[in-house]
């Protein structure tokens, strides 16, 4: 195998790698959040995991106008994926929510075959086996509420964010421009509680009822890691097979939900489980081209 093939190999699996491991560390957060939002405004949730995630990256804070820019174009992706995911859980469960959150699997590539990218086959066959995975992995019946519509949201903002990191992570290297990003989710979020202030919402929280130790979990391990990881795994994998490994999330969000929260985990859930790992082996097949 000439040198330069088995460097774009090896850089790829690492990029596979860094997504998978983020991909793990996102699925914990669908249970975090659950368990805390009754106890805080979820603005407060997102502004104290971006606020904590943000001082990590305080040493690689670059003010560049090119990075800025992109960082903050980024950061809105994310702060709206974080903020509808968080109102969502108010209102439906863990396993729907993740469900419902990765449509974006079909968006991503949709998306991308409407501004004229070609899709491989192999991509629409993993994208429609891990949608029916995540169906039977975390769809559980009943009407739409107001929860599933503002995790349809997050959905489209994973898809917008997948598909702007791809140009940016090639462009400018994984600290800086992830610092951006944080920080710029930091910025908004606090205009989010601003914002609830204004209408009238609680805004004046006690710091012994604050549990800190979720809120470090949150800032540190689903959202300054993983916003890493991805940032790092995109310059080697492309938008479409990024977000196939994305779904494995719910296969953690679910299987965590019913031994943490006693959420429910059925033979059929087991299936779509099962599927969703097959989405991700079909990702990973060579296309034509490079057989």
């Amino acid at each position: 195998m000439p040198r330069q093939t088995q460097f774009r190999l090896e850089s790829h699996a690492g990029g596979v790698s860094a997504l998978l491991l983020g991909t793990l560390l996102w699925g914990t957060a669908y249970i975090v959040v659950k368990d805390i939002v009754g106890t805080l405004q979820p603005s407060f949730v997102v502004l104290g995991r971006f606020a904590i995630a943000a001082l990590c990256f305080l040493p690689w804070l670059r003010p560049k106008p090119g990075l800025l820019r992109a960082g903050a174009e980024l950061g809105c992706w994310l702060i709206g994926g974080y903020g509808t995911q968080t109102l969502g859980l108010q209102y439906t469960t863990a396993g729907r929510s993740a469900f419902i959150a990765s449509l974006c699997v079909i968006l991503v590539p949709l998306l991308l075959g409407l501004a004229g990218r070609r899709i491989v086959p192999a991509t629409w066959v993993a994208a429609a086996l891990a949608l029916l995975g995540i169906a039977l992995l975390s769809y559980q019946g009943g009407r739409l509420n107001i929860g599933d519509l503002w995790s349809l949201g997050t959905a489209f903002c994973w898809a917008g964010h997948i598909i702007r990191l791809e140009r940016f992570a090639k462009r400018y290297p994984t600290l800086p421009l992830t610092a951006i990003q944080v920080w710029s989710m930091t910025a908004l979020s606090l205009s989010w509680v601003a914002f609830d202030r204004v209408m009238g919402q609680p805004t004046v929280v006690d710091p012994a009822a604050v549990p800190w130790g979720w809120l470090v979990y949150l800032g540190l391990f689903t959202t300054a890691l993983p916003t890493c990881l991805q940032t790092f795994g995109q310059m080697r994998v492309s938008p479409p097979e990024a977000v196939i490994l994305f779904t494995l999330e719910p296969v953690v969000a679910v299987i965590l939900a019913f031994f943490l929260l006693g959420e429910s985990l059925t033979s059929l859930q087991l299936i779509g489980a099962a599927l969703i790992l097959a989405a991700t082996y079909v990702s990973q097949l060579p296309s034509p081209a490079q057989v």
